[in-house]
């Protein structure tokens, strides 16, 4: 086997240990490159179908072409999708006119995540997190618990030898399931390469610009790029200093937001 063949084979052993512990089990889809990517290494673990619901947070500042992406492809793979969104809070008022990143991430994500939970009681979720991504994620696991408050104790992480994880749970609490942890962002444009895996048009150069990372519109900006096809990307990230998430606004506006964020029960 190369690099990739084991980098699969070891997230697609994850998949199927999440699956055969736990029945109430989705997977949150974000419509960028590693949700992506995600969702079709389950279709590999599977055979060839998902076994389980995908679901979209939809904060309803998405890019127009990652909702055209999302429907298209949730049809192509047959997905039981479903797309939630905190529409109390937007009711509210909350917009990223009237409140800064980190509570709009908090109203439209977080607690939207958290309400879906319980709507939908889902025991575990499959989340298409690295840790080469951000220097909090680095303390995740592959089976990370969240307690009954959704909180993340990222100072009390469970032990993971010898590929045995965390597959029990407390009543009230849900796990995290990590199976891209050990990828870094060159192995995933390298397997989509490989792999012939769709992506949104959204992180190919045009007019000088592509963008990284995807969130929402009034927080996410492109980088300055010429890199049009996933080659040049590949080439790109081979000569870039620039973290990954560079554009991403939440993270700048003070610091340790994500730390903050995730301890919370952000994505």
């Amino acid at each position: 086997m190369d690099y990739l063949d084991e980098l699969e084979s070891q997230s697609i052993y994850t998949i199927r240990e999440a699956y055969h512990h736990y029945p109430e089990l989705c997977l949150l889809w974000s419509i960028g490159k590693d949700s992506t990517t995600l969702l079709w290494l389950v279709y590999k673990a599977f055979f060839g179908k998902i076994p389980f619901p995908c679901m979209h947070i939809d904060t309803t500042y998405k890019f127009p072409e990652m909702y055209k992406f999302r429907d298209h492809w949730a049809k192509e793979f047959n997905l039981d999708l479903q797309v939630y969104t905190n529409q109390e809070a937007i009711d509210r008022g909350v917009t990223y006119d009237t409140h800064d990143s980190i509570e709009v991430c908090t109203e439209l994500k977080t607690n939207a995540l958290k309400q879906a939970i319980a709507k939908y009681k889902y025991k575990a979720l499959f989340v298409g997190i690295r840790r080469d991504e951000h220097g909090i994620r680095s303390k995740e696991r592959y089976f990370s618990p969240r307690n009954q408050k959704f909180e993340w104790n990222y100072k009390d992480q469970p032990p993971e030898l010898w590929d045995q994880y965390k597959n029990e749970t407390q009543e009230d609490d849900h796990i995290r399931v990590h199976p891209l942890l050990h990828w870094t962002e060159r192995d995933i444009w390298h397997y989509i390469k490989r792999e012939d895996i769709p992506i949104n048009e959204l992180y190919f150069a045009k007019d000088g610009k592509r963008y990284r990372s995807l969130g929402c519109m009034p927080i996410t900006n492109p980088i300055d790029s010429e890199a049009d096809t996933v080659d040049k990307i590949i080439d790109e990230l081979e000569n870039t200093n620039t973290s990954e998430r560079a554009g991403r606004a939440q993270d700048k506006e003070e610091a340790h937001a994500m730390q903050k964020l995730r301890a919370l029960g952000y994505m």
